[in-house]
């Protein structure tokens, strides 16, 4: 969490993911986001969803920063990759 903080995130300067994600358009991407996390706001999921056209996003109303819901969402999304779809 270090570094990652101390990078802004990534979300600004020469680390800027979202003026990058041209390079990973391409690949499908399963985002899962609790709605109440107050670490991460919402709009942050939501501004890399609409980057990226072959992702899905699911919005975990109830949940913080992981859940039963956001749990179940990324297992779901492991096994279709696992299963090769």
């Amino acid at each position: 969490m270090t570094h990652y903080w101390s990078n802004d995130a990534f979300m600004s300067g020469d680390n800027a993911i979202l003026a990058r994600l041209d390079r990973i358009q391409h690949i499908p991407t399963t985002l899962v986001h609790g709605r109440r996390d107050i670490s991460g706001p919402a709009v942050t999921a939501w501004r890399l969803h609409q980057g990226l056209p072959q992702s899905t996003l699911t919005i975990a109303e109830d949940e913080g920063h992981g859940g039963p819901q956001q749990s179940a969402e990324l297992t779901q999304a492991l096994d279709r990759i696992a299963a090769g779809a």
